[in-house]
């Protein structure tokens, strides 16, 4: 009898092992991938060459790379020079050039660090080459002497603050690689600078890097702060528009069923009129009919589930007492004066009554939020039949937030203000004022809005 095959078991195996090898061939593909990449950073200056703290609004803070730049040039140079020609054996102007090199560069860490770095890498390593044949090294730091890490971290401190991570890794790790390989090819003359070197500069490295992303997320955050806020206002006053659009839609809609009745009934009321005149108006109450139909659709676009409760008789001037009573209650001491000359503009037009009455609502809405237990003063008067006059004006807060004075009203201050004023051609005037109250003061125009309702 054959023996039970084993191929449930090496099918079972199988994917196991296949993954492995995978994963196994895959991990040189990785390390390709990823050590191209950071050499690709370090020749990927990023771009433009703005100089640090080039967005700062405070004018001295911009100056103070190029202020740390010049003095730190200033001081390495001779001394660079001085320490490789005394304690080094180099030459006097080998010295020089070798200073102003490793230490120049510091300038243009200000605009373009990596390339900055570039330079004094090598040559910082060319030095360190150099001095192996000129002087005895026993008793001297190498291979990077004082003056040389005290430069090489300001450039790191530089390139922290412009370049992205991936490119500070690189930095980091090309830095410690060579100072291993110096390190190792020459044990007898190396006494520690480059672990030095490699430790102090992954922690300048780190730190400015860290605090660059974090000056980074917070400046984006004010830009997206400052996007949504701009996107909120346009939406508020999107909102405002489409209220008021669905709130004059009782209005026109009223003055459009007029005109279809009246196009309706001319025939009948008035007796003997041609062929002509009785199809003119046939027609004109066929049009009417039509518009009012696409209101009504109009109206079913601008609506939502939200707006159910706006569905009922739109309020005008004749309300405005029931809503200081309403204020009153609400723990708001409120007085309202209403002009005699006002009663003559009776009946307001439509759009004016509705538009005085949220404008009111509006401003007695606010005194409760921002200024509870305020004395507050609403004034309603008529300039020469031709305008109504609204002014509203309370004192400072006099107590703890109340209980928001109505669920009905806009909810957008002085944008549903603006608005309403804008819908008849108004003018508004609001502001503090200087015993700490605020003043809302409304011009609607009565004049043309009355012949445009009469016509």
């Amino acid at each position: 009898m054959a023996p039970p095959s084993s191929a449930p078991a090496d099918a079972a195996a199988g994917p196991a092992s296949t993954a492995a090898s995978t994963a196994h061939q895959s991990l040189p593909k990785v390390a390709r991938r990823h050590a191209g990449a950071l050499a690709r950073a370090l020749v990927t200056p990023s771009y433009p060459a703005t100089p640090l703290f080039a967005q700062s609004p405070r004018r001295w803070l911009r100056r103070v790379p190029y202020g740390v730049a010049v003095i730190l040039t200033t001081i390495l140079v001779p001394t660079s020079a001085q320490v490789l020609s005394h304690d080094y054996g180099v030459g006097g102007g080998l010295a020089t050039l070798i200073g102003i090199a490793q230490a120049t560069p510091l300038l243009l860490s200000v605009t373009r660090p990596l390339q900055a770095w570039w330079i004094v890498f090598l040559t910082d390593v060319a030095c360190a080459l150099l001095v192996l044949g000129t002087a005895d090294l026993d008793h001297r730091v190498w291979p990077w002497p004082p003056g040389a890490i005290i430069g090489y971290l300001f450039l790191l401190l530089a390139l922290a603050l412009r370049e992205p991570r991936r490119t500070l890794v690189a930095v980091w790790l090309v830095t410690g690689a060579a100072g291993l390989v110096l390190g190792m090819a020459f044990p007898e003359q190396s006494n520690g600078s480059n672990v030095v070197l490699f430790v102090l500069g992954g922690v300048v490295l780190l730190v400015a890097g860290a605090l660059r992303e974090r000056g980074d997320a917070q400046r984006r955050l004010a830009e997206q702060e400052t996007i949504s806020e701009a996107e909120r206002a346009h939406r508020t006053l999107l909102e405002e528009r489409a209220r008021i659009a669905r709130e004059l839609h009782d209005v026109v809609a009223h003055h459009m069923s007029v005109i279809t009745v009246q196009a309706d009934s001319a025939p009948y009321r008035i007796g003997g009129l041609p062929a002509d005149a009785e199809r003119e108006f046939s027609t004109i109450a066929a049009t009417a009919r039509e518009s009012l139909a696409e209101m009504r659709r109009l109206l079913g676009v601008l609506r939502s589930e939200e707006t159910r409760d706006e569905r009922a008789p739109q309020p005008g001037l004749r309300q405005v007492p029931q809503l200081v009573e309403a204020t009153v209650r609400a723990g708001i001491p409120t007085t309202l004066t209403i002009a005699d000359d006002v009663a003559g503009l009776e009946p307001l037009p439509q759009a004016v009554g509705l538009s005085a009455y949220r404008i009111v609502q509006e401003a007695l809405a606010n005194v409760v939020r921002h200024a509870p237990g305020a004395a507050t003063r609403v004034a309603v008067s008529a300039e020469d039949r031709s305008a109504l006059t609204l002014l509203v004006v309370n004192g400072p807060p006099a107590g703890a937030p109340a209980k928001p004075l109505e669920t009905s009203g806009t909810g957008h201050g002085l944008v549903g203000m603006v608005e309403r004023v804008r819908l008849v051609g108004g003018t508004l005037d609001t502001g503090p004022l200087p015993d700490g109250g605020f003043r809302v003061a409304a011009r609607l125009p009565l004049t043309d809005l009355e012949e445009t309702d009469r016509s």
